[in-house]
């Protein structure tokens, strides 16, 4: 990855937008053990059903998680310096996550260089399931 410059990142630029999958039982499995949240009302479908669910749906922070991809694939980890996120939605089974970002404000903290990233995970359909903001320290 080449070291991304405060001087070329503009208010407006869009980070490149990362597709995932669509949601699966077997994502669903995988990141219950990775992240050792084994919540049953994302991984037992009657469990759900008694919580008046239609079915299980993804973990909140499984989508966090691709939010936190999406600017690792921009930037190198070390240069996160926020993120701040709201769940506005339910990922359910099938539904397509896409991660997005748009630069909305450059500026200079303590004589580093930060830009200020609007960052959202939605479904194939538009719909968005978190909303946040990240902040990342640029060269």
């Amino acid at each position: 990855m080449q070291a991304l410059r405060f001087s070329d990142v503009n208010v407006g630029d869009k980070l490149p937008p990362l597709t995932l999958p669509a949601i699966n039982r077997t994502t669903l499995a995988l990141y219950a053990g990775a992240s050792g949240d084994h919540n049953p009302i994302h991984i037992d479908i009657d469990f759900a059903r008694k919580s008046r669910m239609p079915d299980v749906f993804a973990h909140g922070m499984l989508s966090a998680a691709y939010l936190g991809r999406l600017l690792t694939g921009w930037v190198p980890q070390t240069a996160v310096r926020n993120i701040a996120i709201r769940f506005t939605g339910i990922t359910h089974l099938g539904n397509q996550p896409t991660c997005t970002g748009e630069v909305v404000e450059k500026f200079e903290t303590n004589g580093e260089k930060r830009v200020k990233v609007a960052i959202k995970c939605m479904n194939q359909y538009g719909e968005d399931k978190l909303v946040g903001e990240a902040t990342v320290a640029l060269s």
